[in-house]
C-alpha cells in the first residue's frame, strides 16, 4: 500500500520535518518482554491491533469527511500544587502526580515536569508508529524509544537571561523489532515525523495564551 492509498494523511517531504529525531537503530529480532501486567494495560494480539488501528482509521476518515469540524480537538487537563512543588494533575479520569527531585526542592515522588515531556514525545511516537505502520502496510513487532533532553539550568535559576529556558536540543533513538526492509522502516519514520503531534510541539513554535487571577480578589 503506497501513502496515498492509506486512510491516514500523505507524509510531508523530508524537507518540512525538524531534525529532532537524531537517529533510529533497526533490529529483527524477537519481540521484548511485555510490560509488567501491574501496569494495567491489557495485552493484545498483533490482529487485534491492527483491527483497532483500521477501524479507528476509517472512523476519524467517515467522520470528517462529512463534517471537516470534526478534525478540531481540543485537549483540556487541570493541575494544583501539592506537597513542596509538586502537582497532581488530572486529564479526563485520569490522574497523575508530577514532582522534582531534592536538588528542585521535590521530594522526587514521580517524574519531573520535562521527563514528562519527553514521555510525552516518546508515547506520541509510538502512538504515530502504530498508526502509520498499519496504514501503509510495514509490519512492526516491538517499539523501544529512548529520549535525552538538554537544558541549560542557568535561565531557570535567573543566572543567564541570554540562555533558553527550555530544551536546546532533544534527541529520540529509536529501536524497531520487526521483518521489514531499511528502507521500509526509513518510509515509515518519514510517514511518523511528518505526522506526530508531540514531535510538532517540539520542533515548531506554538502560541501560548496565559490567563492569571488572585482566588483571594
Amino acid at each position: 500500500m503506497t501513502t496515498s492509498d492509506a486512510v491516514l494523511p500523505t507524509p510531508s517531504t523530508a524537507s518540512d520535518v525538524a531534525p529532532t529525531v537524531a537517529r533510529m537503530t533497526l533490529t529483527t529480532t524477537a519481540s521484548a518482554p511485555a510490560l509488567d501486567p501491574a501496569a494495567g494495560i491489557p495485552d493484545v494480539s498483533a490482529a487485534e491491533r491492527a483491527a483497532r488501528l483500521a477501524g479507528a482509521g476509517l472512523a476519524w476518515g467517515d467522520r470528517i469527511a462529512a463534517d471537516v469540524s470534526a478534525a478540531q480537538l481540543t485537549y483540556r487537563t487541570s493541575g494544583a500544587s501539592t506537597g513542596s512543588v509538586a502537582s497532581v494533575i488530572r486529564a479526563g479520569r485520569h490522574e497523575f502526580v508530577v514532582d522534582e527531585p531534592a536538588a528542585l526542592a521535590g521530594d522526587d515522588v514521580a517524574a519531573s515536569p520535562v521527563e514528562y515531556a519527553l514521555g510525552a514525545l516518546i508515547s506520541c511516537q509510538i502512538v504515530v508508529y502504530r498508526l502509520y505502520a498499519q496504514a501503509l502496510g510495514i509490519r512492526v513487532d516491538d517499539i523501544r524509544i529512548e529520549a535525552e533532553g538538554d537544558l541549560d539550568a542557568r535561565r531557570l535559576f535567573g543566572i543567564d537571561e541570554s540562555v533558553r529556558a527550555g530544551f536546546s536540543e532533544v534527541r529520540l533513538d529509536i529501536t524497531l523489532t520487526g521483518p521489514e526492509s531499511a528502507e521500509r522502516y526509513d518510509e515509515l519514520k518519514a510517514a511518523v515525523d511528518a505526522h506526530c503531534p508531540v514531535l510538532d510541539l517540539f520542533a515548531n513554535p506554538t502560541p501560548v495564551a496565559v490567563s492569571l487571577r488572585s482566588a483571594g480578589q
